[in-house]
């Protein structure tokens, strides 16, 4: 394990905004501290409007729950983020990602099992974090599936989790189990 480039911050590196706000969503992670939430909350305001647009994309997303952890877990995958994958493990257990499915999603848009529109959404994952687009077939699979907030929601999640992978990675933050 490498060291951390940034420690965990405490009630005074986060100011108690952000050390209130670290301990509620540690509680919530089930664990005594969420060390992304700790390391991030170091940078005060932007902590905070990072944890509004990421809310608004989960749990508050117009993407099911359980699609968006498909999404979460397969960009956590690819990317090799053991934070991402412990954390969204377990979230997507509560909306229905079983481990059978988590192994699907793991082996990649042509598991067997999976249903058509699970192995698109994935597909249309895979392409992104590959290309960084999408190509027109692409887009025309993922249109019969998603409505025009959907197709820009999917877009961001995706974005917004291979961001904070890299960000997880760069800074080493420390897994939390």
């Amino acid at each position: 394990m490498s060291t951390p480039r940034i420690p965990t911050g405490s009630f005074k590196d986060l100011g108690p905004i952000n050390w209130v706000l670290c301990r509620i969503l540690s509680r919530v992670a089930g664990t005594p501290d969420a060390h992304l939430f700790s390391t991030l909350g170091r940078n005060k305001g932007l902590f905070r409007g990072w944890l509004f647009y990421s809310g608004r994309l989960m749990p508050g997303g117009q993407i099911s729950k359980k699609e968006t952890e498909l999404v979460i877990n397969r960009v956590a995958h690819l990317r090799e983020c053991g934070y991402e994958q412990d954390h969204h493990s377990r979230i997507g257990r509560r909306f229905g990602v079983t481990k059978e499915l988590l192994a699907q999603v793991k082996e990649g848009p042509d598991a067997l099992g999976l249903t058509e529109r699970h192995r698109t959404i994935l597909a249309a994952t895979d392409e992104l974090l590959d290309t960084k687009n999408l190509s027109d077939a692409t887009w025309a699979a993922l249109s019969g599936e998603f409505d025009e907030r959907q197709l820009i929601e999917f877009l961001l999640l995706v974005s917004q989790y291979d961001g904070l992978a890299t960000t997880i990675g760069t800074l080493r933050v420390e897994r939390d189990f």
